[in-house]
Formats: structure tokens, C-alpha cells, sequence
């Protein structure tokens, strides 16, 4: 198996966030008494936080009818949760719309390249147009991709994250590019 086969089967989905609308005002009080065990506080936080157990997402639900799901695995999880959330709405009395849009807005991911970075290599290979590297601040190197458009954090170790993308395979076309451009470098 190659290197980048390697590292592309260890990429795991850490995070999706993705948002929705049902399209009508809500009043909190009374989400906060229809949804078990949901948080509200409204001088700590505007919205409600509903959490659910299968699967493990949290819904931030605000007043404009706004709804926002994170902590999620996958996209089916988003989806999963998110219609949790709206059947209980729907018992509320609140109109939901038939498929409800949702829009995802993060998928955070994490990969293993299973070798020992030299950042400081890195940082000067790869050009410090795009690059960010501090490690008396932060130990790992920020890298901003154009294609796919999404940051990495690189760390020595050989572990990485990749944030910003929109779909599972904006993760697997960065890992594939870093590979490709440590390999390039003779940096892997």
C-alpha cells in the first residue's frame, strides 16, 4: 500500500457543522419545555442546545427558526439529528417544511501520514505564501489550500487535520495533495 493509500483510509470525519432553516419564528420558552433535556440560557448562549444520543449531535436552535447541528460524524448523522430536532417541532404545532434545506458548513476531518514531519522543511519547501508556522506559539504548521479550499494543520508527529471542507472528499483530495507535494519535496 502507498503512502498515500495509507493515509488516505486513516482520514476520519472529527466534525460536521451544518445549518438549516424551518422557515418560521420560534419561542424558546416554549421549544426549551417540548425538548427533553435541552439547555437555555439565554445570557450565556441566544439559542437553545439540544443534544441527541443516536447520533450524538448537538442542535444550537435559535428564534428566527435558524438551526444549527454540530458534532455530528457523518452527513447522514447531520440529517439523522437534524430530523429528530424537527419531529419534535412538528409536535409543537410549528410547520416544518417537507425537506427542509441543509447546508453544510464544515467538515472537519483528521489523517495520519505516518511519518515524522520536519516542519521547518516544510514551511520553507512548500513556500510561505500559504504557509503559517509559529511553533513558539502554536506546534503545528497552518497550511491554506486554494484546491481543495480548506486549511491543514500539519503536526511533526505526522497527524494532521483538515478543516473547512464541504464534502468528505475535499479531506481525501488534501491528504492526496500533501502527500503529493511532501513526496515532491523529498520532505516524506
Amino acid at each position: 500500500m502507498s503512502k498515500s493509500e495509507e493515509s488516505i483510509k486513516s482520514i476520519k470525519i472529527e466534525n460536521v457543522v451544518a445549518s438549516t432553516g424551518i422557515g418560521a419564528k420560534l419561542d424558546l420558552n416554549e421549544v426549551i419545555r417540548i425538548l427533553d433535556g435541552a439547555d437555555y440560557n439565554k445570557e450565556r448562549f441566544p439559542g437553545v442546545v439540544y443534544r441527541t444520543a443516536n447520533p450524538k449531535t448537538a442542535a444550537l436552535i435559535f428564534g428566527s427558526g435558524k438551526i444549527v447541528c454540530t458534532g455530528a460524524k457523518s452527513i447522514e448523522d447531520v440529517s439523522s439529528g437534524l430530523n429528530k430536532v424537527f419531529e419534535k417541532l412538528k409536535a409543537m404545532g410549528i410547520n416544518i417544511p417537507k425537506k427542509p434545506d441543509i447546508t453544510i458548513q464544515n467538515i472537519v476531518a483528521s489523517a495520519d501520514l505516518h511519518t515524522v514531519l520536519n516542519l521547518n522543511a516544510i514551511a520553507i519547501g512548500l513556500g510561505l505564501e500559504n504557509i503559517e508556522y509559529e511553533p513558539e506559539q502554536f506546534p503545528g504548521l497552518v497550511y491554506r489550500l486554494s484546491t481543495p479550499k480548506v486549511v491543514m494543520l500539519l503536526f511533526g508527529s505526522g497527524k494532521l487535520v483538515v478543516t473547512g471542507g464541504k464534502k468528505p472528499e475535499d479531506a481525501e483530495a488534501a491528504v492526496e495533495k500533501i502527500v503529493e507535494e511532501l513526496d515532491g519535496l523529498g520532505l516524506m
